[in-house]
């Protein structure tokens, strides 16, 4: 089979094609044909070293996947065989063939089996880390106002869409004209430039009641402005540090806005 290689901890240029054996499947895994891949942060980061886990070399990069199962492990139920799946595996998806673990495999519901290959490859990390954020740390209610940072992202995007469907007012931040326009493409009402001075005062005005929930992948110097901007009982949905930086928050803020820190 082809898969793309990583050697060497570098740059997405420095990966090679190579042909290499079929994985062979363990006991509670499924083999799956590889139709399509996600690519993601964290995949950029795995190649270069930068990941707070570092894979032995040579690896196949890779997590996020769409296939077809074509052989299940003795400890599998055989009805696995021939699904069309998406899911999770511990690396080399960017290959011809895969494996990933049964209970980290879900098969393809009849009502998105339309979903083009690229697209159900992409859903399972983004759009799922958008609704879990969202329901089950956020609490998001319908009419609430949410502000999404780096919503251009494939994180940030998925953010969007998401929130955009469970029924909120959806403020995109970006730091692009081009990156905000694709942000209204996802479903934003609004967007804001969050590289901008003082950022805050067209975000007052587009939200004069404030902001319900912030969706933040990013981290940096962006995160404490825009938790100043929560409305009492706010919520602010820590996801990532896509900025590099780790940001520290004085704790008299979620005091005196009444508002809180939520781990995603």
């Amino acid at each position: 089979m082809k898969a793309v290689v990583c050697e060497a901890f570098g740059p997405p240029e420095d990966l090679n094609v190579r042909e290499l054996e079929v994985p062979e499947v363990a006991a509670d895994s499924l083999l799956v044909r590889v139709e399509a891949a996600g690519v993601g942060f964290v995949d950029g980061l795995l190649i270069q070293g930068l990941y707070q886990i570092k894979p032995e070399l040579p690896f196949v990069p890779g997590s996020e996947f769409y296939g077809e199962v074509t052989a299940t492990g003795n400890d599998v139920d055989p009805s696995w065989l021939g699904q069309r799946i998406i899911g999770l595996a511990t690396g080399g998806t960017f290959a011809d063939y895969t494996t990933v673990k049964a209970n980290q495999a879900v098969a393809i519901p009849v009502e998105i089996d339309r979903l083009d290959a690229a697209t159900a490859a992409g859903l399972f990390i983004n759009y799922a880390t958008a609704l879990y954020g969202w329901r089950d740390c956020g609490a998001l209610q319908p009419g609430e106002t949410v502000l999404v940072l780096g919503a251009a992202g494939g994180v940030g995007s998925a953010a969007v869409a998401v929130a955009k469907a469970m029924g909120a007012t959806v403020i995109a931040a970006a730091s692009s004209a081009a990156k905000r326009a694709a942000a209204e493409t996802f479903g934003a009402d609004a967007t804001v430039d969050y590289r901008a001075d003082n950022w805050r005062e067209p975000l007052k005005r587009i939200a004069p009641g404030g902001i319900n929930l912030i969706y933040d992948p990013v981290g940096g110097d962006e995160a404490e402005t825009a938790f100043r901007t929560l409305s009492p009982g706010g919520r602010h949905l820590v996801v990532g540090f896509a900025s590099g930086t780790i940001p520290k928050l004085a704790l008299n803020l979620p005091l005196l806005k009444r508002a809180s820190i939520v781990g995603v």
